[in-house]
């Protein structure tokens, strides 16, 4: 009796709803890299991170318009000095108040070399404390995404970091780590419990949370699973409630399994290939003492050379959207002139090889993640066998993304597949961190195929600190016609995204394809 007392209070205590409270199990085929909220900037470890730790701001899973979460409420005092008034009651999950000093060292570890969150903090000169409960972000210049910035900028304890040895984001390019890799300590509803990386990781409800949420789940668990088959095996034996990222050629019977649902969704992420037009001569190519890939004539090639229609009804199962832009349609910029694609035609690409002095092609370095993006080791190989056919040859490499990313940012693909999505829902998110030059404040943190062109930093610049509503959309689809004019990187399409789960499990699909931990409920 006194254990059924003791429950119930518990169950009580977690607020509306939470008397029915339940475990969620769920799988997708990656791994999140690190607990370091600032090290990797990874929209699947972004996703998960959310529900531990906050940020000031985060957007409404139903609107996706911005919502005040730490930082109750803000104001712009001038174009370049932004006041926010921070919740007051937040607690961390060891017990310590969110304040100020938290804010002003989260928001600057943030823009450290070790960081790959510098992209969020473009625009910011620095960050102020003006009382406990107060905070100044003042800018470089008027910055028309900043509150959408700032979604993606948890907030992490300034003691717990400095007692732990980790007041720098780890380093994802090397081996070392901090506590903070693998240990967390945010405000949110979720508390981490236990990750083993590869094989577990289990979010408890927090108890003590500041707010109240709709979600009556005390329990996540998280189990990446790569195989394909044993993912869907997982998810139809009830093992798992939820699957990410299930396969498309499994959906049919998914769809007509009456215990099951799939929720779709168009993704704001693009895939593409990137090519590295710096290096004067590719690692592991025959071509010696000069680069294919800086040849205008080469890249053209390269991308007519793609049949993206048969990727998207063979490969794809038609969960994809053939594009020729850089961002999706629902990203500020974006044009239907930058949307079209260069057409498909393999003589076209067999005779720019030829003008560019490759008659017999070539080989080249490709690097792809086998566990990131649906399908994306397939659509590597369909694209290899592509590329053959006008005497192409790619040296095909696939790898886990835990150890992919590190990988490209080290600079040691020739060709690599990346799929970007937009958090802020603006171009100049995608142009600055692909495009641009790269250079401090998150400047080219993934252009790592190191394209730099001067008429492109100056446009992307500009649209850093435009305000005006006609001429920065304007200054944003120039760049991306640029960019596709240049063929600096290969589109290939946006995701489209389905969901899979139990009919009992409820959530709200979302853009950026992330759980929104607050709304989620298992009936």
């Amino acid at each position: 009796m006194k254990r059924t007392v003791i429950a119930l209070a518990a169950a009580l205590a977690l607020g509306a709803g939470a008397a029915w409270a339940k475990p969620f199990k769920w799988a997708s085929a990656g791994e999140i890299s690190t607990w370091d909220i600032h090290s990797q900037n990874n929209a699947l470890q972004n996703g998960i991170h959310a529900a531990v730790y906050e940020s000031l701001v985060y957007y409404n899973s139903k609107t996706f318009k911005v919502e005040p979460v730490l930082a109750q409420s803000w104001r712009e005092l001038s174009p370049t000095q932004w006041r926010f008034t921070l919740r007051k009651g937040v607690k961390f999950h060891d017990g310590a108040p969110l304040t100020a000093d938290d804010v002003v060292f989260s928001l600057t570890r943030a823009m450290a070399k070790t960081s790959n969150f510098a992209i969020y903090t473009q625009g910011i000169d620095k960050v102020v404390k003006v009382d406990d409960h107060t905070v100044d972000i003042i800018l470089k210049g008027p910055n028309p995404v900043l509150l959408n910035q700032l979604t993606e900028l948890r907030i992490m304890n300034k003691a717990w970091a400095e007692k732990n040895r980790s007041t720098e984001p780890k380093d994802m390019k090397t081996s070392d780590e901090n506590f903070a890799h693998r240990n967390a300590n945010g405000t949110g509803p979720f508390i981490l419990k236990q990750w083993v990386p590869d094989q577990r990781m289990v979010l408890e409800r927090n108890p003590n949370y500041w707010g109240k949420i709709d979600s009556n789940v005390t329990q996540i668990t998280y189990t990446p699973i790569k195989s394909d088959a044993t993912r869907m095996a997982a998810l139809l034996s009830g093992e798992v409630d939820f699957v990410l990222d299930p396969t498309p050629q499994d959906l049919p019977r998914l769809r007509n399994n009456a215990n099951l649902k799939v929720v779709d969704g168009v993704e704001n992420r693009t895939i593409f290939l990137g090519m590295d037009q710096f290096r004067d001569e590719l690692p592991g190519s025959n071509v010696k003492g000069k680069n294919p890939l800086k040849d205008l004539r080469v890249r053209k090639a390269l991308y007519q050379a793609i049949d993206i229609d048969t990727i998207h009804r063979v490969t794809m199962r038609g969960l994809s959207q053939p594009t020729g832009a850089l961002v999706a349609p629902q990203v500020a910029g974006w044009s239907e002139a930058v949307h079209k694609r260069l057409p498909y035609d393999v003589e076209a690409a067999k005779k720019l090889l030829a003008e560019a002095g490759y008659k017999d092609g070539f080989e080249v370095d490709f690097a792809c993640p086998n566990n990131r993006y649906i399908n994306d080791e397939q659509i590597c190989q369909a694209v290899t066998a592509m590329w053959a056919k006008i005497g192409v040859k790619a040296k095909l490499r696939t790898l886990p993304l835990t150890t992919y990313f590190p990988m490209i940012q080290r600079y040691e693909a020739s060709i690599y597949m990346l799929g970007w999505g937009v958090p802020t829902f603006d171009a100049l998110y995608s142009l600055q961190s692909l495009v641009r030059t790269p250079g401090p404040g998150g400047d080219g943190n993934y252009n790592v195929g190191r394209y730099s062109n001067p008429k492109m930093d100056a446009i992307i610049d500009r649209a850093k600190t435009e305000t005006d509503p006609f001429i920065r959309p304007r200054l944003l689809t120039e760049a991306l016609q640029l960019h596709n004019d240049e063929v600096v990187h290969i589109p290939l399409h946006n995701q489209i995204i389905p969901w899979a789960m139990k009919k009992s499990v409820d959530t709200v699909h979302r853009a950026d394809n992330r759980i929104d931990w607050r709304v989620l409920t298992v009936n």
